[in-house]
């Protein structure tokens, strides 16, 4: 029987995961997917807000500021690809004026650091890119990017390597509760343990009703989202926000850890699981993007995506015990802010955790550093000396994003090993680049059967059912003539 069972792999669960790992607890992650940080954590902007944006008092300000101060140190502990290139919220009008002072107010009660309100000449000094019509903004030293999917990977990953366990492709269909005991039935069998946190993203209100919590629902929202090739990367250099609106924090501009150009999103209330992209709904969010920096160069996207937000019918984020059933916990309505929260939401669960009778002493085996061999950011004196360790660095498989056969391997022999094309995609970015994939795929492909000892068309492109490979050709032409 587990201690604490975690329902979801997002940045929430493995973050909360990591933070138990501190402990000698014993912890278990379900996700249904086959592997962790593909839902929203995946497909979001990947901004670390500083913290301007949540009204003063509640979870969101709190969680928000605290997870900005926390996340730095965290990525450099786990080697976490990480900028603090700080953001700015543009104003076009006195009406932008009276919001952008609103926000500046709302930043210094929540304790942001370094706020700012610049006007024309002193923001255009600093990003010539932008549209004319900007007046002034509010900046933001203490905002950053990172990578979103990397942020849960690590953290996961350092969790399994102390003793906890992740289980993939184990959907929950039913919890009970027996004698202080929850049962949680999964596609994987069922789960034991004291204590359950319900991190399941745009599925918690469906997780908290198996325990008869009906205190909240969750109202899907979905943003779309351009990626441009790193010719438009240096377009501007910070994040560059328009001002906010009742339905969210509109269109971005930003430069990504990658090098890359992000612009998104725009906000559409869908089913839970419909991450489409529609050319509606990136018509509007170039049409907006385009106001605040009018020569991005749309035909160097290489790659759309849409990413579902987890609204939820109370305002606030939902962190703490439910009321309908001692023991179960919820992280629900996780937002934006939600990436920049989460650490601080973790550490914050671990103590409720505790308080409800979780016992926690220090785990000897806890991972708090990690490093991982990224060959494009080496001298060419260290990549010579990476070569003689292992001749699998002098491999090139993905030119566009300088990856090595090496690398992909170290990947496949990790904690958390992946299982797909884009697991591999997510740990060591081959298929990131300009051709996204069309070069490097099929190799990747064979690398991964390689080191698992399965067949290639066994080897999905993401979720578990995305095949690649269906068949060889020439058994399909046979088998067209009989």
């Amino acid at each position: 029987m587990y201690d604490v069972a975690i329902i979801g792999g997002g940045a929430c669960g493995c973050s909360l995961l990591y933070e138990l790992s501190r402990y000698k607890v014993n912890a278990v992650l379900l996700e249904k997917e086959n592997d962790v940080s593909v839902g929203t954590t995946k497909a979001n902007s990947a901004i670390v807000h500083a913290g301007y944006d949540p009204e003063p008092g509640t979870l969101m300000a709190r969680y928000n500021v605290e997870g900005n101060r926390i996340i730095e140190q965290l990525c450099a502990d786990l080697d976490i690809l990480y900028d603090k290139i700080g953001s700015l919220v543009l104003g076009f009008s006195e009406e932008d004026r009276a919001t952008v002072e609103a926000l500046y107010r709302r930043g210094i009660a929540n304790g942001v650091p370094g706020l700012r309100i610049i006007e024309k000449e002193e923001l255009h000094r600093m990003e010539p890119a932008l549209s004319e019509n900007a007046l002034f903004a509010l900046w933001a030293p203490s905002a950053a990017i990172v990578n979103p999917w990397e942020l849960a990977i690590a953290q996961a990953e350092a969790a399994v390597q102390g003793g906890a366990r992740v289980m993939l492709d184990a959907e929950v269909t039913g919890i009970e509760k027996n004698g202080g005991v929850f049962t949680v039935r999964t596609t994987q069998g069922p789960v034991q343990a004291r204590f359950v946190v319900n991190a399941a993203g745009v599925h918690t209100d469906r997780v908290a009703a198996m325990v008869g919590d009906d205190s909240f629902r969750i109202l899907p929202n979905r943003g779309e989202y351009f990626v441009l090739d790193t010719t438009q990367g240096k377009l501007v250099s910070r994040v560059i926000f328009q001002c906010p609106t009742k339905v969210g924090k509109g269109v971005l501009v930003s430069p990504t850890v990658h090098g890359n150009l992000i612009v998104g999103p725009n906000a559409e209330d869908v089913s839970a699981d419909n991450a489409d992209t529609t050319a509606a709904g990136l018509h509007n969010v170039r049409q907006a993007a385009v106001r605040s920096v009018p020569h991005i160069n749309f035909r160097d996207s290489i790659r759309n995506f849409a990413g579902v937000r987890a609204i939820s019918t109370q305002d606030d984020f939902i962190v703490g015990p439910s009321k309908a059933c001692e023991g179960f916990f919820n992280i629900a309505g996780i937002k934006s802010p939600g990436l920049t929260s989460s650490p601080a939401i973790a550490r914050d669960m671990v103590q409720m955790l505790h308080r409800a009778g979780l016992e926690l002493s220090p785990n000897p085996d806890f991972v708090s550093k990690r490093r991982v061999l990224r060959f494009k950011s080496l001298s060419p004196k260290e990549r010579g000396e990476a070569i003689l360790r292992n001749p699998l660095y002098g491999t090139i498989v993905c030119r566009c994003e300088t990856v090595t056969e090496g690398e992909i391997v170290d990947a496949m022999h990790r904690p958390l090993p992946p299982r797909s094309v884009d697991g591999i995609k997510r740990r060591c970015t081959p298929g990131m680049g300009r051709c996204q994939g069309g070069f490097c795929g099929p190799r990747v492909q064979a690398i991964i059967a390689r080191e698992l000892g399965i067949p290639e068309s066994q080897v999905p492109l993401d979720r578990a059912g995305m095949n690649i490979v269906l068949g060889r050709t020439k058994e399909q032409k046979e088998a067209g003539k009989q």
